[in-house]
């Protein structure tokens, strides 16, 4: 019982991108991307062995809660 494993149920299947994808997907350098997962600073990823995947929901949603009304406002995100 202790081994149980859930399984996530999705409307529709994720996208796993890679990081030289993502980071073309959001217009950034792959070293920034890469930086950013260091630091904790970027958008969610999974790490299987040296392969980083990213969700593509993940990148909206990281995106989106980067989102600023002006360069002053600092709202954490």
């Amino acid at each position: 019982m202790g081994n149980d494993v859930i399984i996530e149920k999705a409307t529709e299947p994720r996208k796993w991108l890679t990081r030289k994808e993502a980071a073309g997907y959001l217009r950034l350098g792959e070293s920034t991307l890469a930086k950013l997962f260091v630091s904790g600073d970027g958008p969610p990823a999974i790490k299987v062995g040296r392969a980083v995947r990213y969700s593509s929901a993940d990148l909206n949603q990281w995106m989106n809660g980067r989102r600023r009304k002006s360069t002053s406002d600092v709202s954490e995100a």
